[in-house]
């Protein structure tokens, strides 16, 4: 069994985002790229189902479509546990471009799960999933939690409304995984680091795609308001604060 994994090269949580040319670019300049965390998570979980000997999965790929720059990103994985890491040379500008990338280069190889994190801690657009599954025409499962085996049949579980629901997969699909796929994210040992520099690192053509959005600017949130102390005893003052500026009454 093969399994895809969606990677997404974001900045790290901790970057303090700036623009440049009058708000419509985003300045790279001195920004640490990491792996998405729920892209991380899903890889994760794919590696470890890899590992244990009672699971039919006997490879894990993963693809990013970016440039050159998120090689590095790629080479982590392969640390992390994947086998091969294939990029898509691509510089595309909405969730569109990007699935129908990724959708191009899945039709080309036999993958039993395509494996997508709930959204990228960028843009948040929560789309490539869902948008990949239709280009394939093929089944998609959201909000999944969790993925096992019981006699060569896949059970993906996922969080609903009611609570929890369990759904045997017979065949291809997308699984779009949110927190709690996998515990904790793999942490690269020493190990994992000297055998991703032997493992295959494939750069792709991209296919013909226009994006279907723009983006004209950005806007950063207003800064927080400094912090109002209200004496005990002025409870008026607390329920006017609460209700006419915190707005949450």
């Amino acid at each position: 069994m093969k399994l895809l994994v969606c990677i997404s090269n974001v900045p790290d949580t901790t970057t303090k985002v700036k623009f440049t040319d009058n708000q419509t670019k985003f300045d790279s300049i001195g920004v640490q790229w990491i792996i998405n965390p729920w892209d991380e998570l899903a890889l994760t979980r794919a590696v470890d189902l890899k590992e244990e000997s009672n699971n039919p999965v006997s490879e894990v790929l993963v693809v990013n479509v970016g440039s050159a720059e998120t090689e590095p990103t790629l080479r982590k994985c392969l640390a992390i546990g994947a086998d091969k890491a294939i990029r898509i040379d691509s510089d595309t500008k909405d969730a569109f471009q990007t699935a129908k990338q990724i959708a191009a280069m899945a039709q080309k190889e036999a993958f039993d799960f395509i494996i997508c994190g709930i959204e990228s801690g960028d843009y948040n657009s929560s789309s490539v999933g869902g948008m990949v599954a239709e280009f394939l025409d093929t089944a998609s499962i959201s909000s999944v939690s969790d993925i096992r085996f019981e006699g060569g049949k896949a059970i993906v579980e996922r969080d609903a409304d009611a609570g929890k629901e369990y759904l045997q997969v017979d065949g291809t699909a997308v699984l779009i995984v949110q927190k709690g796929f996998a515990q904790e994210p793999k942490i690269p040992n020493m190990r994992g680091i000297m055998m991703a520099r032997q493992k295959p690192l494939e750069v792709i053509s991209a296919v013909d795609a226009n994006a279907l959005t723009e983006y004209t600017g950005f806007r950063l949130p207003e800064p927080k308001a400094k912090v109002k102390m209200v004496s005990p005893d002025q409870m008026k003052e607390l329920v006017n604060f609460l209700s006419t500026e915190a707005k949450v009454l």
